[in-house]
């Protein structure tokens, strides 16, 4: 059975660069059903850092959400993520799941306009 997901996707650091290679990367073990449109974002918590691109790509993928979320983490790992005690730190490239099987399960979806914006793009009766 195949899954359907919603993955965030967010880089402030080269994200022309970052963006267009985490997909690549993730097309490499997924089927890239479609993706958003990639917004400008102003950082959260954290301020004094350059803005965000921020956007989704709906997949579709044999792996459980455990499995793909590994998947993705290095995925971050090999473009250089560098995770720091603060979450909300500049990042080259950040891949979260935020819907599985038409489920909402990060709840940053409920707090930040662009998750809303783009996966409700993707998936538009999901609400």
């Amino acid at each position: 059975m195949l899954n359907e997901v919603a993955i965030g996707v967010g880089s402030n650091i080269d994200p022309s660069f970052h963006i267009p290679k985490a997909k690549q990367k993730l097309q490499e073990t997924q089927t890239l059903i479609k993706e958003s449109k990639f917004y400008q974002t102003k950082p959260l918590g954290l301020t004094d850092q350059p803005d965000f691109v921020n956007g989704a790509y709906l997949i579709q993928t044999a792996d459980s959400r455990e499995d793909l979320n590994r998947k993705l983490k290095q995925i971050e790992i090999e473009l250089g993520r560098v995770k720091t005690e603060n979450k909300n730190a500049p990042r080259c490239i950040d891949l979260d799941i935020i819907v599985f099987n038409r489920e909402i399960v990060d709840p940053d979806f409920y707090q930040r306009d662009f998750l809303q914006t783009t996966v409700l793009e993707l998936i538009p009766d999901l609400i």
